[in-house]
This record gives structure tokens, C-alpha cells and sequence, in this order.
């Protein structure tokens, strides 16, 4: 367990930006996080999963923690639902086709949703009608200052839409290491809601869907929709879809009749950032090496050697263009460190 020195970030990052870290280890085990918080002590400390929700603008002038443990374990099985813990460290997508593969059910709608499982309940990550908040029973976190172990319930999480309250009130203050889902192992709750869904299934001919055909019809989705960061920097979804007063949508709506939105309350409506980026010309736009990208509106991609501050500059462009459209202020759904 050595710390290096002036360490490169950039294989690290799903942006691909050319960053370094002032000292960089790599932990394995809760033992070897716990043996690094306690010796470096009055250190500044940053933390590092699977590098997809996270744009660098700059060296990071820290010891980087890059969170590495494995291992997925079926804690409890019986009444037709399963408690499977994964470590933080694994692949999501990964845990997601693994739960598939055991017929575990809940997750399927998040597939290929790219980063590590330590990160997923932080951000309270979902996509196609399904969040982290539905499935999560617990998760289980280092308190950097003590070392010591706690276990928050779903509800002491205090989720929101792509909020927790490792997102605020807790920020900065604990390592999530595992974290434990309650799944279905039969009579799955199929979830295809969402039209594109529907769609992709209908045109492979299924009509009665197992949560295989699920995944598979959202990895289908995702890849026609997004590029994989390993060909085309990018962190999937930079920016939140915007929550609005539904008296807002419907004044919007009457100069935009083909403006969509999804009710979130009686009073509130939530409308795609996507469209609105698209309908203010910048899908496939592109700036030097920083754009938004041709089939995604909602994706900033590093065509090759963007520095952080330029795919920074692009998003705050756009986000100026879509408030002098609409009115709408949209929020990066990203970290800019």
C-alpha cells in the first residue's frame, strides 16, 4: 500500500482530462482505508471511486484515496426478495449484471449507468423511472475523522432527486464501503414506463418482459444515445433536469406547445434538460475539443485534449443560452473539482 507521488488522474477520470494527483494510494480493504485515514491525519484528503461524476479543472493538491474494494455477498434470501451487499468499489454496471444473472430484480433499469456502487446512493443515481432510493435498504460508511463504522438506513439518507445527505449535510465527512440492496427473486416488478423502453421492446417483439430484457433494452438505449467514455470523454448526463412550478411550464408551454414534462406534484413539473439544451441549438455543437454530443444533448464530451475549464465554460454557455430562452435555470449534475 505505497502513496506515489505526482500521480496521473487521467486513466482515472471518465472525461479523460490530463490531471495529477499530489499523492495518490490505492486501498483494497476497509483495513487499508481505515491504516491511511489514521496516518495521514491533518491531511488534505480526496476521495476517488469509479471517476464518472467528476470533471477536474485542475491537479488535485491532495492525497487521492482511490476507494478499490470488492466484493458482492447475498446477505439474506427468502419471501421472494434478497439482500445483496457489494462492495464500493465494484463496477455498477458490473453489480447490475450480476444481480440480472441471479435473477435479482429492482436494478435492471439502471444498467450501464457508469461509475462504481460506493458512489451510486451519494447521488441517489437513476435513470428510467427507477432511483437508488427504491432498492437501497443500507449502506455502510467510514467517518473520516474516527475511523470508526456506521450503518445509515434509506431513510436516514434523506434522499432527493440526485441528492443525499452525503451531499450536504454529511458532505466530505464520511467514505461510503458497501452498500446492501433489497431485490426482488420473484414476481419482479417490470417497470417500462418510460416510452423509450416500450419501444425497444416492441421492436425486438416482446410483450411480457423479464428484467433481462429490461437491461438489455436500457443498455440498448444508453449505448444508441451516449459514447463510452473509454471512446469520447464524458460523464453520461452532465446537467439535472429542472424542476419548475407547474405555473411556469404551462406560460412556457403556450410558446412552446411541444415542450415535455413529467409531473413530479401537483405544483411541480419536471422538464428535460436535454430539450431544452437541443431546442437552444447545442446538440453537436462543438468548441475546440470540448462539446455537447451529436445524438445527446444532455452529454459535454472531450474530444480529445479539452482541459476541464473549457468543458467548464462550454456548460456555463449553455446554461446561460437556456436561461435566456426559458427562463430555466438548469444545474450540473457533475462535480467540478
Amino acid at each position: 500500500m505505497e502513496i506515489l507521488s505526482n500521480y496521473p488522474l487521467k486513466n482515472l477520470n471518465t472525461f479523460g482530462i490530463a490531471a495529477y494527483a499530489k499523492e495518490y494510494v490505492s486501498v483494497t480493504s476497509v483495513e487499508e482505508l481505515k491504516l491511511v485515514l489514521k496516518e495521514n491525519q491533518g491531511k488534505k484528503l480526496f476521495i476517488l471511486g469509479g471517476g464518472s461524476n467528476m470533471l477536474l479543472t485542475q491537479d488535485i493538491d491532495a492525497l487521492v484515496i482511490h476507494i478499490n474494494l470488492k466484493g458482492i455477498e447475498v446477505v439474506a434470501e427468502n419471501n421472494g426478495m434478497a439482500q445483496v451487499k457489494a462492495m464500493a468499489g465494484e463496477n455498477w454496471h458490473g453489480f447490475v449484471q450480476y444481480c440480472i444473472h441471479h435473477n435479482y430484480g429492482g436494478i435492471e433499469n439502471l444498467s450501464l449507468i457508469p461509475g462504481n456502487v460506493g458512489t451510486t446512493p451519494i447521488q441517489n443515481i437513476g435513470a428510467y423511472g427507477t432511483e437508488i432510493k427504491d432498492t437501497m435498504k443500507q449502506c455502510e460508511a467510514l467517518h473520516i475523522a474516527t475511523q470508526e463504522i456506521r450503518t445509515f438506513t434509506n431513510t436516514e439518507c434523506e434522499f432527493a432527486y440526485r441528492e443525499s445527505i452525503f451531499k450536504s449535510e454529511l458532505k466530505g465527512q464520511y467514505i461510503i464501503v458497501s452498500v446492501t440492496f433489497g431485490l426482488t427473486t420473484a414476481n419482479h416488478k417490470i417497470n417500462t414506463a418510460y416510452g423509450d423502453i416500450t419501444a425497444q421492446l416492441s421492436a425486438q417483439g416482446i410483450t411480457t418482459p423479464t428484467i433481462k430484457d429490461v437491461s438489455e433494452a436500457v443498455t440498448a438505449i444508453r449505448q444508441s444515445k451516449l459514447p463510452h467514455p473509454k471512446e469520447l470523454g464524458n460523464s453520461g448526463s452532465f446537467f439535472k433536469n429542472p424542476i419548475i412550478p407547474k405555473a411556469q411550464y404551462e406560460a412556457l408551454h403556450e410558446k412552446h406547445p411541444d415542450m415535455p414534462h413529467y409531473v413530479v406534484s401537483e405544483s411541480e413539473v419536471k422538464v428535460p434538460a436535454g430539450w431544452l439544451i437541443e431546442q437552444s441549438g447545442f446538440k453537436g455543437s462543438r468548441f475546440g475539443d470540448a462539446g455537447v454530443h451529436t445524438r445527446q444533448a444532455l452529454v459535454i464530451v472531450n474530444y480529445g485534449n479539452a482541459t476541464g475549464q473549457e468543458l467548464v465554460n462550454l456548460s456555463k454557455k449553455i446554461q446561460q443560452t437556456v436561461f435566456e430562452n426559458y427562463g430555466i435555470a438548469i444545474e450540473a449534475e457533475v462535480n467540478i473539482v
